[in-house]
């Protein structure tokens, strides 16, 4: 797990669910959109999240250095987990090596939401970190 990640779970699991709460719409004001110099609408399909409810989109650029730049987009105006999570993301991963990216798991969903989110919500939100998953995957790949 990427050290800023596990600093951040590690953080959540400190409060109790009120703060986390309170914490997770912070985050989500926090959400950048992603840039028109990366997409637009209509957002292509390919880049779109199955299973999530806020119709969530997301991209990878490698950056010169190697290193990987997410980028999301949440078309649900009540898409408020979900613009929390791709901050959280965004703000921990991005800048990090495509193969560091590779390795988190959809189970940080859990970790950081805990109760708050129901299933249906939960996995879309783990289908978002399937999705950066394989785009870290993919930009992994030496063929690409």
């Amino acid at each position: 797990m990427p050290e800023k990640l596990q600093q951040l779970i590690d953080m959540f699991q400190m409060f109790d669910p009120a703060d986390r709460t309170s914490m997770l719409l912070s985050y989500a004001d926090q959400f950048k959109e992603v840039p028109p110099s990366i997409a637009t609408r209509p957002f292509p399909t390919s880049h779109q999240v199955p299973q999530c409810e806020s119709d969530a989109y997301v991209w990878a650029r490698k950056q010169p250095d190697g290193t990987l730049q997410l980028y999301f987009a949440v078309e649900n105006p009540s898409g408020v987990s979900a613009k929390a999570l791709a901050a959280i993301l965004d703000r921990t991963l991005s800048g990090l090596p495509a193969p560091d990216i590779a390795t988190v798991d959809c189970g940080i969903v859990e970790q950081i939401f805990r109760q708050n989110i129901s299933m249906g919500k939960g996995m879309g939100l783990m289908a978002m970190v399937n999705a950066v998953q394989a785009l870290a995957k993919a930009a992994s790949n030496p063929a690409r």
